[in-house]
């Protein structure tokens, strides 16, 4: 195949990509401000004007600030404890790959990404629930959890990249072993750390099982599980619905637009030399 057909193939598969990604949130925009008579006409046509009236609706609904909060509590406290916890987990096995306890830890971990959630679910909420969990708090705790496995595998892969002599340097200077990972090591963690802390926020922001099974409190619910009173037994207000669903995926939409050059090269980085 030549260079010229080549590049057009490609061109033609990042257009088709991006009309596949792009359709369905052209279609929850404009539908978020339509009337459900205006959507019945034509589901694809732009609103005949530009009305509020269902994010207010949609807001009243859901308690959608209470929501917000929750979510926004969960996300911060669950990137800030993740990164900070996974990549000191982390730095310990990348370090000491040449024992057997550690090497087999990291394969432990790795192997943990091939279980699915829904045979470990029952046994979950069973403990967490006996811990007295079954809370926001402990939603965080099994986010935190949950993460090690594909985090170790990012932040391993990357750590082995640094310099061994960098850490031999700062404990001739008389840095401890834990102000070598705090002063040296996680400043130079930063690609990785950004990385693992906007999958993680995309993660718990709009994740929709595990709260669903962890929280018991109707005053704990998160962003995806208030989407929930818009679905009637007979009928869905999509209009609704499609006007709450961009409220909550707007603060996601621009951190990524903002941060997505971290994630490919985080995540370039820290696989190519796991």
């Amino acid at each position: 195949m030549s260079q010229n057909k080549y590049n057009w193939l490609v061109t033609f598969l990042l257009m088709l990509g991006t009309i596949v990604i792009l359709f369905p949130l052209y279609i929850t925009v404009v539908n978020a401000f339509k009337t459900p008579a205006e959507t019945a006409a034509s589901i694809l046509a732009l609103p005949d004007s530009l009305s509020f009236a269902n994010f207010n609706r949609a807001i009243e609904m859901t308690n959608f600030f209470n929501a917000l909060g929750n979510s926004v509590y969960v996300t911060l406290f669950t990137v800030l404890f993740t990164v900070l916890s996974n990549s000191l987990v982390a730095y310990a096995i990348a370090r000491n790959m040449h024992k057997k306890m550690y090497r087999f830890l990291f394969y432990y971990f790795v192997s943990a990404m091939f279980v699915p959630f829904p045979i470990i679910m029952l046994p979950i909420v069973n403990q967490m629930s006996s811990m007295g969990l079954m809370n926001l708090n402990g939603l965080i705790l099994l986010y935190i959890v949950y993460g090690l496995a594909f985090n170790v595998f990012l932040y391993t892969g990357y750590i082995k990249t640094i310099p061994k002599e960098l850490e031999e340097a700062a404990i001739v200077d008389g840095c401890s072993q834990w102000g070598v990972f705090w002063r040296i090591i996680f400043p130079i963690l930063s690609p990785i750390n950004a990385t693992v802390a906007i999958l993680t926020a995309l993660w718990a922001w709009n994740d929709f099982l595990l709260p669903l099974v962890i929280l018991s409190n109707r005053a704990d619910q998160t962003l995806p599980l208030v989407q929930y009173v818009f679905q009637g037994q007979f009928a869905t207000n999509y209009n609704l619905s499609f006007a709450s669903y961009l409220m909550a995926l707007l603060p996601m939409i621009i951190l990524y637009l903002f941060l997505q050059r971290y994630i490919i090269s985080g995540v370039t980085q820290g696989a190519i030399k796991s």
